[in-house]
């Protein structure tokens, strides 16, 4: 696994520009809240799903995103889907629930999950991911983070992700 060394050499060997930002870590997006405050861009969470068919998918999400679990399968293309096992994540990614982030696509063999991007976030300026850990973020371009999946020879996804109305 290439890991966050791996990520930062290919970042700088790409040219590719970037903003990071250290801070206490956080492990869900109701503790992140703080942090964000104080990060400009677009902020994410992210699920990691199997589908019953034993796929393995990473959905990247506006952070205050509520997605409708069960509208999501037909909008990825996608058999019914539950959350993925931390064993699974970190054989997979090489990371640990909290540090969940497309970046960790890095870590995975091409074709072993599917990576997908909310098309809002895929489109955005600047779009705040962890870098594998989740005591940092990296602020990049939604493309730029397709642009890099694509480099580790993954093919993303970019879909209009189905929420639920707030409460």
């Amino acid at each position: 696994m290439r890991g966050e060394a791996g990520l930062m050499a290919d970042l700088d060997a790409l040219a590719i520009r970037f903003a990071v930002h250290e801070h206490v870590a956080v492990f869900t997006v109701a503790e992140s809240d703080e942090v964000n405050a104080a990060i400009p861009g677009a902020h994410t969470k992210n699920l990691f799903l199997k589908d019953n068919g034993g796929a393995y998918w990473l959905v990247t999400v506006p952070g205050e995103a509520r997605v409708d679990l069960k509208a999501l399968p037909a909008a990825i293309g996608s058999k019914r889907v539950s959350f993925g096992k931390a064993e699974d994540m970190d054989r997979l990614l090489g990371i640990a629930p909290g540090s969940v982030t497309p970046l960790a696509a890095i870590n995975a063999p091409p074709g072993s999950i599917t990576v997908v991007l909310d098309a809002g976030l895929a489109a955005a300026d600047r779009v705040n991911v962890h870098p594998l850990r989740n005591t940092a973020t990296l602020g990049l371009g939604g493309a730029t983070i397709l642009d890099l999946l694509r480099h580790w020879g993954h093919q993303p996804l970019v879909a209009p992700i189905p929420v639920q109305d707030p409460a």
